[in-house]
């Protein structure tokens, strides 16, 4: 299940599609558009999912390639890199595994992915890998929650019905501290709660920055 090619959660992908889509007209677009806004140059989207970040690339970027190796949400992904902004193509590959030279990339983007990710330390090293140095990632993730209560449901969620309803997502995932582990240099963090339904209460705590390779 964690190679290119072999990534289908065809029920959990749909319901995505449609959540997400909700999320957007409740405040989520607006995230998107903080996490790019003043890109530029060569860009690697790992997570792609249904492609809600493509229309909000500035036109100052150069190119996006678009990591999706979920059928359904590829197929979309597709249909929305046609409408963008800018030049975005989208291909079948997973985050631990990017298929890119060294230092190939001015920025990375993880957008609601690393909380998904099989092995996320792998993902990370991978995206400091190809992103060349002094380079960015902009990363929108839900994360663990710093209120106990909270977080122990997290951590109940992911060793029970979680991730096998969510395709792989995990709720107690520590993804700024990973990230700094990976090399990064986090310059800003923006923490807040965001959640699209009740149902995804547990998912509400969110990063949004930028680290510096």
């Amino acid at each position: 299940m964690n190679e290119a090619g072999n990534v289908r959660h065809p029920i959990a992908a749909r319901l995505y599609a449609r959540i997400s889509t909700r999320a957007e007209e409740t405040g989520q677009a607006d995230h998107r558009r903080r996490l790019l806004e003043g890109l530029s140059g060569r860009v690697v989207e790992v997570g792609a999912g249904n492609g809600l970040n493509f229309g909000h690339y500035p036109t100052t970027v150069d190119e996006v390639v678009a990591l999706e190796p979920e059928p359904h949400l590829r197929s979309l992904a597709e249909e929305a890199a046609a409408a963008a902004p800018v030049d975005v193509r989208v291909i079948d590959a997973v985050g631990q595994d990017l298929p890119f030279d060294d230092a190939s990339f001015d920025v990375a983007v993880t957008s609601l992915v690393l909380c998904e990710v099989p092995d996320q330390a792998s993902a990370l090293a991978e995206l400091h890998r190809v992103v060349r140095p002094g380079g960015e990632l902009r990363f929108y993730e839900h994360v663990l929650a710093s209120d106990p209560g909270m977080a122990r449901f997290q951590r109940f969620a992911d060793r029970t019905f979680w991730p096998r309803l969510s395709g792989g997502c995990h709720a107690a995932r520590d993804t700024a501290s990973a990230i700094e582990a990976a090399g990064f240099h986090i310059e800003s963090c923006d923490s807040f709660r965001f959640a699209a339904s009740p149902a995804t209460r547990h998912t509400s705590p969110r990063i949004l920055g930028v680290a510096r390779r």
